[in-house]
């Protein structure tokens, strides 16, 4: 990976001319884009919106958290402009996040451009599913093309604790309407948390038998704990449920279980219980991180450029966009950020004492 890193920042520092040429004959990929341990990034996640309309425990206190104010939040296009840069240079896949990205009104529109844009592949949302029945024809038509909807319980009770907030029955519909549609796999995301749900995790194998959803077990990180001031809102690695127990639990139920070859930049392990329709994936960004291949970059809703979801460097590629910074000065200072990405993250205990944006602030 050396030689590539070198490569990559030979050729940033030189004219634009010189630089493509360069960049075709040695660098099949953005060299803005490459980072110096020679991973490419092709992976972009745009926050819409700081607001949501649930208060899940494990992200933020029941009061809400101080959001940006509006004039600070990238416009409709300025998230365009920056979506077409970052494809313009390799990004394939854009995945739209929040706070709850279906709640600001120009989603449709957003969708609707990002599809216009040669050479982007994927279209993705993350959603609490609350308004996701109602959308999905009209997020279907703009070009949507893949959903992960978060649900932490199956238990209503449970699932209002959770989100102190009721709308159990509308996620459930949200994701019976994805998978009515035709999205395969219909991805499901769930935090684990010891003490809280992981006595759900064979029911929501079990899910997976008759209908085509991926339920994704989310190993329990330090950036989801929410900013309040209250005492007892730390990290607590022993929340903390490992991949390996929990496949353990549930090979104890479907010992045949499966594992599922993915691709190199995958997050997820895969699994199958053969027969069943669907699958199951675990995030295992604690115990087993994967930051060898890691191809995202995030973009927060106030248009700072995250290069890793648990570093706490930002550039604000808002501030360079509103003073007028060409095109070629945004790429200069996106591929410096880059340049910068670690080997990888500090490690869960390091990252719990680490000053960050609460999740909800960062857009997952």
């Amino acid at each position: 990976s050396q030689p590539v890193g070198v490569i990559t920042q030979a050729i940033r520092g030189r004219p634009p001319s010189q630089r493509a040429v360069e960049e075709n004959s040695i660098l099949p990929f953005s060299a803005f884009l490459t980072d110096n341990f020679g991973r490419q990034h092709s992976y972009l996640r745009i926050s819409l919106t700081e607001k949501c309309n649930l208060r899940c425990q494990y992200c933020m206190p029941e009061e809400g958290v101080k959001l940006t104010p509006r004039a600070q939040l990238l416009s409709t296009s300025e998230v365009l402009t920056l979506a077409r840069l970052f494809v313009q240079e390799g990004v394939e896949k854009i995945r739209l996040t929040g706070g709850e990205p279906l709640i600001r009104p120009d989603v449709l529109e957003i969708i609707a451009e990002l599809r216009k844009l040669e050479g982007l592949r994927t279209i993705a949302v993350t959603t609490n599913g609350m308004n996701l029945a109602k959308l999905l024809p009209k997020l279907k038509d703009a070009g949507l093309d893949l959903i992960n909807i978060s649900l932490d319980s199956l238990v209503p009770a449970k699932f209002e604790f959770i989100v102190r907030r009721k709308g159990f029955h509308k996620v459930m519909e949200g994701i019976d309407k994805a998978i009515e549609m035709g999205y395969n796999p219909v991805k499901v995301n769930c935090v684990v948390m010891r003490g809280l749900n992981e006595d759900e995790l064979l029911d929501f194998v079990a899910l997976t038998e008759k209908k085509p959803l991926e339920v994704r077990f989310i190993e329990y990180m330090p950036s989801m704990v929410s900013s309040s001031p209250h005492a007892g809102n730390k990290w607590n690695f022993k929340k903390m449920v490992s991949y390996q127990e929990m496949l353990d639990r549930i090979r104890q139920q479907w010992p045949d279980l499966e594992m599922l070859q993915t691709g190199q930049t995958d997050t997820a392990k895969t699994f199958k219980v053969p027969g069943f329709k669907g699958q199951v994936g675990f995030i295992t960004s604690m115990s087993e991180h994967f930051c060898g291949s890691c191809n995202r970059l995030r973009i927060t809703a106030d248009g700072s450029l995250k290069v890793c979801l648990f570093g706490n460097s930002e550039v604000s590629l808002r501030d360079f966009l509103r003073s007028g910074s060409s095109e070629e000065e945004l790429l200069q200072i996106i591929g410096a950020a880059v340049g910068r990405k670690k080997k990888q993250h500090a490690g869960m205990f390091n990252i719990s004492k680490m000053k960050n944006r609460p999740m909800i602030l960062i857009g997952g």
